[in-house]
Formats: structure tokens, sequence, C-alpha cells
């Protein structure tokens, strides 16, 4: 299903009535677009007159220590490499609006987590998370269920995804061997994981247009 931005903005402002704080969530695999479709509704949503923000689940990512202690590193990006417990308490928080809730962003450039990189305020209307396992099926992330006002599950074709984690790998000067391990070992493999165990989302797109 092909969905231009503006049909996806009026969406989401038409299911979102009168409510002080709206959560959307957007998910799907790594590549998918996630990132660049939040950033993209929030600044829709601001054109409109709304205040928005984006509250990004890759923060949320174990730092690489403790994935060495477990095990997981090579692995990162897998549903028990996330602190999920710690990311439920920051949704609820958000959910209730009624305080500033400081979240953690992640740095992909270092593969790292800064804490309290961004604020969501109580002012913010709509808040768009983004993030791989927001409809996962399995585990402590279904707890999830029922959080989100609205919900996008993005799901390209295999051999996009597979061009687009290509591209993001290859952006940051791996070499082709590293890369390969990056894409076939992990991310791939996660994206079949989070296609084969979701939960229905209100719409599932394959392409966004602007």
């Amino acid at each position: 299903m092909s969905v231009a931005l503006e049909d996806v903005a009026g969406e989401i402002l038409a299911r979102a009535g009168n409510a002080k704080r709206v959560l959307v969530a957007i998910a799907g695999p790594p590549g998918a677009g996630k990132s660049t479709l939040a950033d993209n509704i929030v600044t829709a949503l601001k054109a409109k007159g709304e205040s928005a923000e984006v509250l990004p689940m890759d923060g949320f990512h174990m730092d690489n220590a403790v994935l060495i202690e477990k095990g997981l590193l090579k692995r990162k990006g897998v549903p028990e490499s996330f602190d999920v417990r710690a990311f439920l308490d920051i949704v609820r928080a958000v959910r209730a609006a009624d305080q500033e809730v400081l979240v953690p962003v992640f740095d992909r450039s270092r593969e790292l987590a800064i804490a309290s990189a961004r604020v969501v305020s109580p002012d913010h209307r709509f808040i768009v998370i983004e993030g791989n396992y927001l409809l996962f099926s399995q585990g402590k992330w279904a707890e999830l269920e029922g959080m989100f006002d609205y919900s996008i599950m993005l799901a390209p074709p295999m051999e996009v995804l597979e061009q687009r984690l290509w591209e993001r790998w290859k952006g940051y000067d791996l070499d082709d061997e590293t890369a390969r391990a990056k894409v076939y070992g992990n991310d791939l493999p996660n994206g079949r994981l989070i296609l084969e165990n979701r939960r229905p989302a209100d719409v599932t797109i394959d392409i966004v247009q602007d």
C-alpha cells in the first residue's frame, strides 16, 4: 500500500479529536524508513499548527559493554538488546502528559545512546514514537498493546530493505565484509522477525510518498 504523507498526517489529526496527548507508533524493520517518516509527520503536524515531538526507541539500546557481557554485541538490535522495561516506563510517563519527560537518543555514528538528550514537554500534543518493536507480539514488548492512539507498520519489500541497509552501513565507511555481516547476519533476520511477529496496525505501508 502506497500512502501520501499528507494523508497520514490528516488521518492522525482526524483520530486525535480533542485529546490532549496523542501517541502515534511507527514500527517496522531496520531500514524501513521509520525515523524519516516520524520526522516528516512531526513537520507536517507543526505546519498545521500542532505541537509534536519524536520519541525514538533506539535510545533504549543497551550499552555495548552490557551487550558484550550478555554475548549480544553481534546481534545488537534483537529484542533482548534493548532496555524494554525503561522504555515501557517512559511511554507510560509520556502517555500521562502531566510532566516533562527526558528521553535518550541513539547516536548511530558512535553506536551509543545519549541519556536525557530530548525533552518531551506536557505541551507537546502529538508524540510520534518510532522503533522496530512497537508492534512486536512477543515478550514484554507485548505490554505496549493498547498504548498507542494510532499505529503505522512500515513493511517495504525485503529487496528494498536490503538495498537501504547496504546504503546505511556503507555510509559509515564500513568495508564490504563488515557491512555484509551487519546486513545479513543481523538486520535482515531482525526484519523478518518483526514482520512475522507483529500485532495489527491501523495502517500498513510499503511506500510513503512526500
